[in-house]
């Protein structure tokens, strides 16, 4: 949260900047990937699932940092993105997906 309070601040450095941005990037294509791999309708669309895959893709990376699988400079791997995109985009059919029935 800091890094993201700094980059917004202008003081973060291009090497944070770009490890953001590379997450995101990923976090993409995560979010398309996690899409084909739970077809099925989504209470928000592509646009939301896309959303999502990116936040897998955050939280791939801080759960691995903290279980010591990255190290803090590293991006999550595609595969760990791909499973917190699934992760996170079941919980939201879950939570959402009842207010709409």
């Amino acid at each position: 949260m800091t890094l993201l309070i700094s980059i917004a601040l202008g003081s973060a450095s291009a090497k944070e900047f770009m490890e953001i941005l590379g997450t995101i990037l990923i976090g993409l294509l995560v979010g398309v990937v996690a899409k084909l791999l739970m077809p099925g309708r989504d209470p928000g669309g592509l646009i939301i699932t896309i959303l999502l895959g990116i936040a897998g893709a955050f939280v791939a990376k801080y759960i691995g940092q903290a279980l010591g699988w990255y190290a803090e400079d590293e991006p999550a791997g595609f595969i760990a993105s791909v499973l917190g995109a699934i992760i996170l985009l079941a919980l939201y059919r879950m939570t959402l997906g009842r207010s709409h029935t």
